[in-house]
């Protein structure tokens, strides 16, 4: 099986910025058709271990586990999303429940 791509290859000599879709649809390669881990990181034009920890990562959100990183699937960042507002909101209500400083 032989993954050929035109465009979209990134530089393997220094560190980028990758967005989330570029992420998942390249560890979707891997996780969902089969490609292996080489085939992809080669292709895409990043590392090995950078194309394993991202497939490990979409295979963990789709496993409901907590990764490390920034999460992968839109599901799980959504998630993590709505987790931080509920956050906020917390300490908003515990700083409107204390009296105010005379």
């Amino acid at each position: 099986m032989h993954l050929r791509l035109s465009g979209g290859a990134m530089s393997k000599n220094r560190k980028q910025h990758v967005s989330p879709e570029f992420r998942l649809e390249a560890a979707q390669l891997v996780v969902d058709q089969g490609y292996s881990i080489r085939e992809v990181a080669s292709a895409m034009g990043v590392g090995h271990s950078t194309m394993d920890q991202w497939a490990r990562q979409l295979r963990d959100d789709r496993n409901g586990g907590v990764g490390k990183g920034a999460p992968i699937s839109e599901e799980q960042r959504k998630i993590c999303e709505l987790e931080k507002r509920v956050k906020l909101l917390g300490l908003e209500k515990d700083i409107l429940k204390k009296p105010p400083l005379s």
